[in-house]
This record gives structure tokens, C-alpha cells and sequence, in this order.
């Protein structure tokens, strides 16, 4: 213990300790249906049954197993393990990150959409033309206002 204190380790072999008694405590779990405080304390290695029950209440606290402790008969009782698959959740949460997707895509090409060509090829006509003045700034006028109709047109749609 010293030499993992001096290395600066000890924290870390702590954490793997209880890793590893997580990780034990799940697969007992999982292979029965009901064990005996003790037998856990004896395949975990641990000092007491006592132990095992701490143990134990902590996983079911923390959520790593799905279980039920019986104090006064020194039991734990796992719950059956549901196929997460089975149901829609994964659909949901699909789905849910799809449309996320799609909203996103949807929003960048309304951001990148050009005027319509009649537009484009007026100014276009324009500006070959070289005409200045006030009835270019009428015709400007008049295409901006078209461009604005036609975007709250897109938004409500």
C-alpha cells in the first residue's frame, strides 16, 4: 500500500477494487435469481456477510444491479433482467436523433437558397444594360420586396 501511496497509484488500485467488486456483483446477479449473503461475501472474497449487505444495498443504490435485499433472511433477490431491446426506446431515441438530423439539414438549405432565376436574370439584364438612376433603384426596390414575400412564403410553409 506504501509503494502505490509513494507512486501516487493508491487512489487508482482503490477504484479498480471496487470495479472489480461491481463487476462480480453484476455477473452474480445475472447467473442467480436468489443467493445468499454469505455465498456473495465468499465468491467476492470479502471479510463477512455483513459486508456482502453494504455491499450490495450500494450496487442497488448506484443502480448496477436490479435487486432486492431480504435482511432478516440474508438473501439477495435479483429482479429479471429486461431485454432492452424489446421495447421502443431504441426506436425513440432514434428517431429522435433523425429528426434532429433532418431539421438540421432542412435549416442549412433554406439558409443557402438563391433567388428565384427571374429575379437573377432581371439584375443580370440590368446591370449589361448599365442603366443607373432612380428606376433601377425602383426595380431593386421591387425585387427585394419580391425576395422578402417569397421567404416568409418558405416560412410558413
Amino acid at each position: 500500500k506504501e509503494m502505490f501511496r509513494s507512486d501516487g497509484n493508491l487512489s487508482l488500485v482503490e477504484r479498480l477494487g471496487h470495479n472489480v467488486l461491481k463487476t462480480g456483483l453484476r455477473k452474480i446477479s445475472i447467473s442467480y435469481s436468489r443467493i445468499s449473503l454469505s455465498d456473495i461475501a465468499l465468491k467476492l472474497h470479502l471479510p463477512s456477510a455483513t459486508a456482502a449487505e453494504y455491499i450490495c444495498a450500494k450496487a442497488i443504490r448506484d443502480g448496477v444491479i436490479e435487486a432486492k435485499i431480504d435482511h432478516e433472511a440474508g438473501w439477495l433477490t435479483s429482479s429479471e433482467v429486461q431485454d432492452l431491446y424489446c421495447s421502443e426506446e431504441p426506436q425513440k431515441a432514434f428517431h429522435k436523433r433523425i429528426a434532429f438530423c433532418l431539421d438540421v439539414h432542412n435549416e442549412a438549405v433554406k439558409s443557402m437558397r438563391y433567388p428565384p432565376d427571374e429575379v437573377y436574370r432581371k439584375e443580370l439584364q440590368n446591370q449589361a444594360a448599365g442603366k443607373g438612376g432612380k428606376k433601377d433603384d425602383k426595380a431593386d426596390e421591387k425585387t427585394i420586396e419580391e425576395l422578402i414575400k417569397e421567404m416568409e412564403d418558405d416560412l410558413d410553409e
